[in-house]
C-alpha cells in the first residue's frame, strides 16, 4: 500500500511534460552539442582555495 500517491505524483508530472508547450534554446543546444564554449565562465568552487588544508588520509 502506499503506491497510489506517488503514482499519481509521476503521472501528474508526466502529464506535464507531454503537453505543457516551453520555449528549446536550439542554438544553444546546437553550441552544446559542438562543443563549443559559452560566455559565461565556470562557476569558482568556494571550497577550492581551502583544499590544501584537508587533513592527510589516515591507516
Amino acid at each position: 500500500m502506499g503506491r497510489g500517491r506517488a503514482k499519481a505524483k509521476q503521472t501528474k508530472v508526466a502529464r506535464d511534460l507531454k503537453y505543457r508547450t516551453h520555449e528549446t534554446d536550439l542554438s544553444a543546444l546546437a553550441r552544446e552539442l559542438h562543443g563549443e564554449t559559452s560566455a559565461e565562465p565556470d562557476p569558482v568552487d568556494e571550497f577550492d582555495q581551502w583544499s590544501g588544508y584537508a587533513e592527510p588520509p589516515r591507516d
